[in-house]
């Protein structure tokens, strides 16, 4: 008998278990090695943590290579560039909602990591641009930039580069699949020459109605 409402309770579990509860919802914690969740219909970890690495790591690659940009200390040996990093434009068709802000951390915390560079505390960088009332886009014309700099050098912090990070996407539909390549550019500007670099990361992601959109339309034997 108690077998048998053991069994029962069980099996109403299970099935609640299945096909969800209403309030019901269940949570865990994932492991540091397991992959992220694939969104189904936009980006999300599984898109820009690869990103960021990417764009970084090229970043930091690129101006390891010019050691003669870094100012000199008064030892005679180079310093860290000394980096504002404006913040992040979403110019892609999504909205990237609570994902801005940490990407904007996951970037300043890889560029502080690398040791190359010295990333500039961003409640200084808001406070700066409340102060001037001016846009991150603004800062680029000469004359805001010197001015935007000049607040920052009042309050003994002097930089060396802007850092802008851009992120767009382009979109290709094909029927009732879609395929969406996201693009992670980062541009650092020279305050002090005006020289800028760019480097860029791109992945592409399929959206599919079924399963079997993505066999259909990436079946490497039909190419």
């Amino acid at each position: 008998m108690y077998r048998r409402e053991w069994l029962k309770r069980l099996s109403l579990l299970s099935i609640a278990g299945l096909s969800g509860c209403r309030g019901y919802q269940y949570g865990h914690v994932i492991k540091p090695e397991a992959a992220n969740l694939v969104g189904s219909h936009e980006a999300g970890a599984e898109v820009f943590d690869p990103l960021v690495d990417e764009a970084v790591a090229k970043l930091l690659a690129r101006q390891n290579t010019q050691p003669g940009d870094c100012p000199i200390g008064p030892d005679g040996q180079p310093m860290k560039k000394t980096i504002c990093f404006i913040g992040i434009e979403n110019k892609s068709s999504e909205d990237i909602g609570d994902f801005k802000d940490k990407l904007y951390n996951q970037i300043d915390s890889q560029i502080l990591e690398s040791q190359t560079f010295q990333p500039m505390s961003r409640r200084m960088v808001d406070a700066a641009l409340h102060e001037t009332r001016m846009r991150p886009d603004a800062l680029m014309l000469p004359d805001n930039m010197r001015l935007f700099t000049a607040v920052l050098q009042r309050e003994g912090a002097p930089i060396d580069y802007f850092l802008y990070a851009k992120l767009t996407s382009g979109t290709t539909k094909r029927n009732s699949s879609t395929q969406r390549d996201y693009e992670l550019t980062l541009e650092l500007t020279n305050v002090h020459t005006g020289y800028y670099d760019t480097v860029s990361s791109e992945i592409r992601k399929g959206y599919h109605k079924s399963a079997a959109g993505k066999i259909w339309n990436y079946n490497p034997l039909k190419r």
